[in-house]
């Protein structure tokens, strides 16, 4: 077996999640059985138990704080469409976890302590909603707005609920309400001051303590994301006393006594821990890498899931301990990356550069770009790249504008020219790549997943003459198509990017649909689709494929039948098989 499909095949372990009032029960998704699945895990007795088992994965769950029951949310082949049901713990048949609530998208969840449950849903017909289910009694509404809005956290007493929204129109920041469960409003919020200023916050939590109400929440009052905590009955606010350059997630130690603080700056993260009663901060030791996730324990310990572009995942603990080993193979390593800063037209932009181990520049090169947009690419292990590595490619990562990580202006900065912005940033790393010697130019590959499947499409009709093949993975093809079909929470958010919809704003939908250019497309195209994706729904991608037939362009087209991307090891595999096929097949040979 070649190493590359090793990487996919070798058994991984995500982040385990314990329950608030049984520190020792806990649960995982790992995909162990080829499929990505949840399992439970008894620490005390160590034992482990596959929870959840269906052909197109299940990776959405949690515990309820005693424990006593798994959560899992249940949609159809990956449309995201669908209800919670639950199990016990130990095992046993699945139920519906809140009856008397329809199928709908998922926007949040919170429970009690009480077993009463708080279930942010979201439909077309009916926009956000919000409903409580107390034990033995029907869900009752508190919420409903047309924007989006979802859950956000629930006190520990169970009698306030923080609920994020956008009702002033702006999906990329959000305003946060705390209300009673009744759904009377205890406080708001609201840093955009009516959607005229482009500040938003996020939930990160309540306070772990019975009778405290103070919120821990995420601004970026100072151009990122940094944590505050506001009490919403009192109105005070607070800042923990943090000098650290990159954006700030926090979350509460158990005891409410600190706050664990990761820390994410040039697409490296670190671990701190901030006392909240001295005012100080110490680092924990981390290697090197990336931490996708963190949490802090009862025992004043931390567990975080850490790997770096050559390293594959551990779960690890501040302790120094290994806290979960998956069974099995472990993944062979990869290639580190190195850095590369590359002067753009908004500025210093930030890619990520890899070469194969053996030879020498120039070499074919695979700009792979990252979905989102607010999102980033970091210095992780990724199979999909190790796998262009082996196949003697380069691989370049940009962090386009629009990306994470870079601050609030970098991340705002491609609204109503969505698609265009980004492709200018990519076009002036292309032309680093190519001029340092590292990219042959007749043998590039633009490629992505989800907006950067969209990006690729774009970017092969609008720079044509830079790209010799295209691959793209479940890609916004026709963007008001995609409009008309996608589910409610993306149609908000175009509309925030965009300026409007596709009614009142044509000219700017039109300038960033890649259907607007698909006759100046040159290289081959191959695109995968999930024919239940809800982000990236088939009919649009169809409308450009018969395009491209319509002149006999050359193109390769694969549907699968799962949604947003597939959840089960073999189906990528074969996926990322065909598409590196697809760009030697089309490419010039290797000389």
């Amino acid at each position: 077996m070649p190493d590359w499909e090793k990487r996919f095949r070798a058994p991984r372990v995500g982040l385990p999640q314990w329950a608030l009032d049984a520190p020792d029960r806990s649960l995982f998704v790992s995909n162990a059985t080829g499929t990505f699945e949840l399992y439970t895990w008894d620490r005390a007795s160590g034992e482990q138990r596959q929870a959840t088992d269906r052909p197109n994965g299940t990776v959405a769950g949690t515990l309820s704080p005693d424990g006593a029951w798994v959560w899992w949310f249940a949609d159809t082949d990956g449309d995201e469409f669908g209800v919670w049901r639950r199990q016990p713990f130990g095992g046993g048949p699945d139920e519906p976890a809140v009856p008397g609530l329809g199928p709908s998208f998922p926007a949040g969840l919170a429970q009690g302590r009480d077993g009463t449950v708080v279930v942010g849903r979201m439909t077309e017909e009916d926009g956000s909603t919000i409903h409580v289910a107390r034990p033995g009694a029907e869900p009752v509404e508190i919420y409903r707005h047309r924007q989006s809005a979802g859950v956000g956290d629930l006190s520990h007493d169970g009698t306030l609920l923080a609920v994020e929204h956008t009702e002033h129109g702006d999906a990329m920041h959000s305003a946060v309400r705390v209300v009673r469960l009744d759904g009377s409003t205890v406080a708001e919020l609201d840093d955009t001051e009516g959607g005229t200023k482009e500040l938003g916050l996020s939930v990160l939590g309540f306070a772990p303590v019975d009778g405290d109400t103070r919120l821990l929440i995420g601004h970026q009052r100072r151009g990122r994301w940094e944590p505050m905590i506001w009490d919403p009955v009192t109105g005070e606010q607070s800042e923990p006393d943090l000098d650290l350059p990159g954006d700030v997630h926090a979350e509460w130690y158990p005891d409410a006594s600190g706050l664990l603080i990761e820390h994410s700056h040039q697409a490296r993260s670190e671990l701190w821990r901030y006392d909240l009663a001295g005012g100080t901060s110490a680092r924990m030791e981390t290697p090197p890498g990336t931490i996708s996730g963190a949490t802090a324990r009862p025992d004043g310990s931390a567990e975080y899931l850490w790997s770096s572009a050559a390293e594959p995942p551990q779960i690890r603990s501040s302790t120094g301990a290994v806290v979960l080993e998956p069974p099995g193979m472990r993944a062979p390593s990869s290639v580190p990356v190195t850095d590369a800063w590359v002067d753009g037209p908004g500025g210093l932009v930030h890619a990520l550069v890899q070469t194969p181990p053996d030879g020498s520049g120039p070499f074919p090169t695979v700009f792979e770009i990252h979905g989102g947009p607010t999102a980033h690419d970091t210095d992780a292990f990724a199979a999909g790249p190790a796998a262009w590595l082996d196949h003697g490619f380069a691989v370049v990562r940009v962090n386009y504008r629009g990306s994470t990580g870079y601050g609030r202006e970098w991340t705002d900065a491609l609204k109503h020219r969505i698609g265009l912005i980004e492709l200018e940033d990519i076009a002036a790393v292309r032309e680093w790549a190519v001029s340092s010697g590292l990219a042959d130019p007749e043998r590039l590959v633009l490629t992505g997943g989800s907006w950067g499947g969209y990006l690729t499409l774009l970017g092969l009709g609008v720079q044509p003459e830079s790209w010799a093949v295209g691959v793209a993975a479940v890609p916004v093809a026709d963007y008001v198509a995609a409009y008309e079909d996608e589910m409610e929470a993306l149609k908000a958010m175009d509309r925030t990017l965009l300026g409007g919809t596709p009614q009142e704003v044509p000219k700017r939908w039109s300038a960033s649909s890649p259907i607007t250019y698909v006759d100046r497309v040159r290289a081959p195209v191959y695109i995968s689709a999930g024919v239940n994706d809800p982000r990236c729904p088939i009919r649009q991608i169809e409308n450009y494929v018969d395009r491209l037939a319509a002149r006999d362009a050359p193109h390769e087209v694969y549907r699968y039948d799962a949604g947003h991307g597939s959840l089960v090891v073999e189906e990528r595999i074969k996926q990322v098989a065909q598409e590196i096929r697809f760009a030697r097949q089309h490419l010039k040979p290797l000389p």
